[in-house]
């Protein structure tokens, strides 16, 4: 019986999950789907700048499950982007972080800096 998955954690979810060219058709033989776990893993190493050790830690997984969830992400985004297909974010095995207290590790946390604005914002 193989072990279970290990929920990754995960801070904020897209603010769009399709993405592609504007004249396709969506349907399942012109779409690709990238899972949230994927999209955390992107968002984390190429765009927030983490190392896969910083980006597992944040996740919560180890930094191998990183490098496959990575590699996996980045195949996806490049299938999309030479085939022109619609990249769809969906499903996974995931959990988001409440954004508060320690759950969050370091600095890479969306939804905490979402949280801290809202905060600030309302005592002007």
């Amino acid at each position: 019986m193989p072990r279970p998955r290990k929920w990754r954690k995960v801070c904020c979810l897209p603010d769009s999950n399709r993405f592609g060219p504007l004249n396709t058709v969506v349907n399942q033989e012109h779409s690709v789907t990238m899972t949230i776990d994927e999209y955390e893993t992107i968002r984390l190493i190429d765009f927030e700048g983490f190392t896969q050790e910083e980006c597992a830690a944040q996740m919560n997984v180890a930094r191998t499950t990183v490098q496959g969830i990575y590699t996996e992400a980045r195949r996806k985004i490049a299938e999309s982007l030479v085939n022109g297909k619609v990249l769809r974010i969906e499903g996974g095995d995931y959990k988001l972080c409440d954004g508060f207290g320690n759950s969050c590790g370091s600095g890479g946390c969306r939804r905490r800096r979402c949280v801290r604005d809202i905060i600030e914002n309302n005592k002007l």
